[in-house]
């Protein structure tokens, strides 16, 4: 076992361990913990290369990622003691003739949600999940720097670790990397790509003094707008929306906000002088008349704000035989709809059960390449149905909230009824994995691209953000009754009538080429990084 406490800096250790785990937050701890239930006696070893974790995107969790906190992880205590019940996904749109919160187009639901989920601090709970893994049995060292590693197929995976002044050899069957966007082995074998079909950016920061979406002040100036819903606002991710790009507004327990907003590059520069970050962030973000009622006393917190560009990427390989990627380290698409929390619970479930096979004896190379193939595939068909040139319709109010309710019926038909029935099993299918999944996404994307040539023909007719004020969609809420999924057909009707009064305008070519007609005239970006990511 390795000591903290060596006493000469030159020493070297070779430790040999079952499984090392590169990165201690959320993927890492989990994937520990879930090997320390399956394997009785595991040797795990967890390395970070920070003495504490700080917090990071993916405060939110949604159905299905909730259900592997809470029921796979034995969280929920924890988590309704220590962190907010979400209250689902709100949208706030405007146009030139909104003036007031009041006044913008409203989606989202009218009562509390039906299942549960939550908004998460992430340097807490990933210290939470950390904490756990080692009083489970697993091994931590930290700060931790890896080095030189080394795969073998079948055999023990090697590297070196500096660990203050000490210089570790450590060797193990399994190397698990759960090291985030940093993808330490996708980037070191050359199998992380980004994805330059979805050139997005982010900037975020935390917040004090960020008004009360359900407070008295905001009630008594606009009385009708907060009688309009029967659950509450302020615990929903509240999205301010805007043409080719959106923000956050995640609260977290204590009273802090983080906000941050997400932007295609193709359509939105984001102011690059003003000031410091906190300050350009802010003055994008109060060009929305709800952003700017929110944040009218708000400070942004100085050494808490980032960026990072080119946020989507993936790696084109998932496992090899005797290493696996969970996690950010794997793969990211876009914080839109918090995909990255389900992504882990797919990631670490299948990670856990891949290694368990191996140390139960059984041949795993069939195993390995079905893992390839459906992380690759559900990664590919997950961007395709869902977030391909999406910020081109996301500031319509009209489009995305169909688009909205349409994604929701079939996250719920197809991701989150599977999970809650057949419990933890469903967690080794990824979603969109063959086979079934080949009919969900080419449906998903038929209708995405459809709202993508609608959005095109506005934006060529200056006709953008017509029905962007004084609507409002209150949902009633999804449960997990049958009759609840059958509301796709009505909605597929709302579609057939878009299509009758406007989109046939778009017919008349080939669904590619019309989809693609405005984007192929737009200038590309072509310092796609792999990544930037800037504290300020």
């Amino acid at each position: 076992m390795i000591s903290a406490m060596l006493p000469e800096a030159q020493m070297e250790i070779v430790d040999n361990y079952d499984v090392i785990v590169i990165g201690g937050a959320l993927s890492g701890a989990a994937t520990a913990t879930l090997l320390l239930r399956k394997n009785p006696g595991i040797r795990i070893l967890i390395l970070d290369k920070s003495e504490k974790l700080g917090r990071r995107v993916g405060e939110a969790t949604v159905e299905v990622s909730a259900y592997f906190l809470g029921h796979v992880l034995g969280l929920t205590k924890y988590l309704n003691e220590s962190h907010i019940s979400k209250q689902g996904l709100r949208f706030w749109f405007a146009n030139e003739k909104v003036s007031s919160l009041d006044q913008a187009a409203e989606v989202g639901p009218r009562y509390l949600a039906r299942l549960p989920s939550y908004q998460l601090d992430r340097a807490a709970i990933d210290e939470e999940v950390l904490r756990r893994a080692v009083e489970a049995g697993a091994t931590v060292l930290r700060p931790a720097i890896v080095s030189k590693v080394q795969l073998a197929a079948g055999g023990q995976q090697t590297m070196e670790v500096k660990h203050g002044e000490q210089r570790l050899n450590l060797s193990a069957r399994w190397i698990v990397d759960a090291s985030g966007v940093n993808a330490l082995l996708a980037r070191k074998h050359g199998w992380r790509k980004p994805n330059t079909e979805h050139p997005t950016s982010a900037a975020w920061s935390r917040w004090k003094n960020v008004k009360d979406w359900d407070g008295l002040e905001l009630a008594k100036k606009f009385p009708q707008w907060a009688a309009a819903v029967y659950g509450t606002r302020g615990t929903a991710t509240n999205h301010i929306v805007g043409d080719g790009w959106w923000a956050w507004f995640i609260p977290l327990k204590g009273g802090d906000t983080s906000v941050g907003v997400v932007y295609d590059q193709r359509l939105v520069d984001f102011p690059q002088e003003g000031g410091k970050l906190g300050e350009r962030l802010k003055s994008f973000l109060i060009k929305h008349p709800v952003a700017r009622e929110m944040l009218a006393e708000a400070e942004f917190v100085e050494e808490d704000v980032h960026r990072r560009k080119n946020l989507a990427y993936s790696s084109t390989t998932h496992a090899g035989d005797g290493f696996v990627l969970v996690g950010d380290a794997a793969a990211f698409m876009d914080p839109f709809y918090s995909p990255g929390m389900d992504w882990i619970s797919f990631t670490t479930s299948c990670a856990a059960d891949l290694i368990t096979e191996q140390r139960n004896g059984t041949p795993i190379a069939a195993r390995i390449e079905k893992h390839n193939r459906d992380f690759t595939v559900s990664q590919e068909r997950w961007f395709q149905a869902l977030y391909k040139d999406k910020y081109y319709y996301m500031g319509e109010y009209d489009l995305m909230e169909l688009a909205f309710r349409l994604d929701l019926s079939l996250y719920y038909w197809g991701v989150v009824q599977p999970v809650f029935e057949s419990g933890e099993s469903a967690l080794l299918a990824p979603p969109f994995s063959p086979p079934s999944g080949r009919f969900f996404a080419a449906f998903m994307q038929c209708y995405s691209r459809r709202f993508v040539c609608i959005a095109s023909r506005r934006r060529r007719l200056n006709q953008l953000g017509k029905t962007n004020d004084n609507r409002r969609s209150l949902i009633p809420g999804f449960t997990l009754a049958r009759s609840d999924t059958r509301r796709i057909f009505s909605m597929l009707g709302e579609w057939a009538k878009l299509e009758l009064r406007e989109g046939w305008r778009t017919w008349g070519k080939p669904m590619k080429a019309r989809a693609c007609e405005e984007l192929s005239s737009l200038p590309k970006n072509d310092e796609l990084s792999m990544l930037d990511s800037i504290n300020s």
